[in-house]
């Protein structure tokens, strides 16, 4: 058996705080959604002006994120596994709507375990990027010492 890390609502509550606060930063009206290691949704936020279609592509990009353990737009990367040269191309085909391989969604490391994911949508591939990792580093904040979170753009698990 082996014991696991659980994200739980008040560390999910907190990163979309973080997220926000960096939205604004960036001048972006952005959706966040932060997922368990299953890829559920624990907490979901559009900020007031963002587009409509913003939470479900959140959704999409944190189930991924989690799901397959990197960050979403590592898979369009040149060789990446969902280019047209790569081994996963078309992947995003088989889950219609739950699959997203572009920038904003970031696998959430902790211990070397991937506990969940955060997506993000609304602003630019900079700007997502900008808030995702501001909310990954919030959680390292929070945590403290005793965890080590994950914070960089690109992350494979």
């Amino acid at each position: 058996m082996k014991a696991a890390l659980k994200l739980e609502l008040e560390e999910a509550k907190l990163m979309v705080e973080a997220a926000k606060l960096a939205a604004e930063e960036v001048k972006a009206l952005e959706s966040i959604c932060i997922v368990d290691d299953g890829g559920y949704v624990i907490a979901l936020e559009r900020m007031n002006g963002g587009r409509i279609t913003g939470p479900e592509i959140a959704i999409a990009k944190a189930f991924t994120a989690s799901g397959h353990k990197r960050s979403t737009h590592l898979f369009n990367q040149p060789g990446g596994p969902a280019s047209t040269t790569g081994e996963a191309f078309g992947i995003h085909a088989m889950l219609p709507g739950k699959f997203a391989i572009f920038v904003g969604g970031f696998p959430i490391v902790v211990n070397g375990e991937v506990v969940g994911g955060v997506g993000i949508s609304g602003g630019n591939g900079e700007q997502d990027t900008a808030v995702g990792t501001a909310a990954l580093k919030a959680l390292q904040a929070h945590l403290g010492d005793e965890y080590e979170v994950m914070t960089q753009a690109d992350i494979k698990k």
